[in-house]
């Protein structure tokens, strides 16, 4: 019998996990701007850094969701934060050797890890309640999860971009390109000091938490996962709401400092560019506290296809209108964006025939948006510049906007959770 303490207890630990990946995940986009001068590449090419990064969620999820259910999600936790330490040595010698190559395998190693943890903890913290809270408590994670969002640029920005410069005609002095790649070491090693530490809490609550945990369902075979969740269109049609969601938040933020820092916005500095990226997802974490009250008193589906409508209309501004208010408009998107992930999850596990494991796994595949958008966003920018290229997003979120109206028309089919989506 789990008593209403013990569940606290275990929310509050998984809730430790969301200000983890969130920020590690958020260093993403000082890392493209920094790596564009210190390597000399293109916008597409240091996009490939979040291509690296994202693109573990589509190799990784599935054998996740597997390797939870057959293992329970605490020893999962506990194998992806070793993981995540490992990337962070690997972090730390690609930035002692100046090599791209072992950047990009270290995200993705790193990545990889984070995908266990969300495949874990996106249901788990859902599950720690009252079913009727589940929208509330996923909200309120992702909040904790914005909260190290908005830290990590920042951080970054003042540990990788200090004197760099990419606008054309610059070039990177010795000094300058040594002292990034050294923040970059600094800042991977403190990084894994933070998940050795998470390990080590995790290790000593991880009693409180399996005690607290729903009992998993029958395992599956990662093929027999795949067929699950493939079997039930809503997981599909969640699955193509996450991929467009998380594409265009990511692309947003990695082109961010590189839009704020031309002369024809606010023309500042990479470094102060790439701090100002902190009130983008600052703007996230906001947009969550007051999602989570707004999902207690409104339908989630209705939030969300309002709140996804702003959002295209900002991209537009900024596309139609440019300038320095342009700027602000960009970053305010981040309030937009704040209840999208934990309302697309939600509601698509309310409505999928799938098993939750299979839902989750395919909703978590389909992070892998944040690999190929940003790549996207990154060529048109080549072709047509930073203000344009944000057509795309605005496609993306345009679309999201039907996804919410279709589903708060859509029958709910797990009773579990029915109450919070009403």
């Amino acid at each position: 019998m789990r008593s209403e303490g013990s569940v606290k207890a275990a929310f509050a630990a998984v809730t430790t996990l969301f200000f983890a990946w969130g920020f590690i995940t958020s260093l993403i986009d000082p890392l493209v701007a920094a790596v564009k001068g210190i390597f000399t590449l293109s916008d597409m090419e240091a996009q490939l850094s979040a291509f690296a990064f994202f693109i573990a969620y589509g190799v990784v999820s599935f054998p996740a969701a597997a390797l939870i259910a057959r293992l329970r999600a605490v020893p999962a936790i506990l194998l992806a934060l070793g993981m995540m330490v490992t990337a962070c040595l690997i972090m730390l010698g690609a930035a002692n050797l100046a090599n791209y190559t072992l950047v990009l395998v270290g995200l993705f190693v790193l990545a990889s890890g984070i995908t266990i943890l969300q495949v874990a903890a996106n249901p788990l913290a859902a599950a720690l309640g009252a079913p009727e809270g589940s929208h509330f408590r996923l909200t309120l994670s992702q909040t904790f999860n914005s909260f190290g969002t908005f830290i990590g640029p920042w951080l970054g920005a003042v540990l990788f971009l200090k004197g760099v410069e990419v606008k054309e005609g610059t070039a990177l002095t010795p000094e300058v390109r040594d002292a990034a790649l050294a923040g970059i070491d600094q800042a991977y090693f403190w990084i894994c000091g933070l998940i050795l530490a998470l390990f080590a809490f995790f290790w000593f609550a991880r009693r409180t938490v399996s005690a607290a945990a729903p009992e998993p369902a029958p395992s599956q075979g990662v093929v027999a996962m795949v067929r699950d969740a493939f079997s039930s269109g809503w997981a599909l049609l969640g699955g193509a709401a996450i991929f467009l969601y998380v594409g265009a938040e990511v692309a947003i933020g990695t082109q961010m400092a590189f839009f704020l820092n031309q002369e024809s916005v606010w023309n500042v500095s990479l470094e102060d560019a790439g701090k100002a990226v902190s009130f983008y997802w600052g703007g996230a974490m906001v947009g969550r506290a007051i999602g989570s009250v707004l999902l207690a008193r409104f339908p989630a589906a209705r939030l969300l296809a309002i709140f996804t409508a702003i959002a295209a209309g900002m991209c537009l501004y900024v596309v139609g209108v440019g300038g320095v208010s342009a700027g602000y408009v960009a970053l305010a998107i981040g309030l937009f964006n704040s209840i999208m992930f934990p309302v697309i999850f939600t509601l698509t596990l309310e409505r999928s025939t799938a098993s939750e494991e299979a839902t989750s796994g395919l909703l978590c595949t389909a992070i892998i948006g944040g690999a190929f958008l940003p790549l996207l966003v990154g060529a048109v920018s080549d072709k047509v510049g930073y203000g344009t290229a944000l057509l795309v997003p605005a496609a993306c979120y345009a679309l999201l906007s039907l996804f919410a109206i279709k589903a708060g028309a859509a029958p709910v089919k797990r009773a579990a959770t029915a109450a919070s989506a009403h």
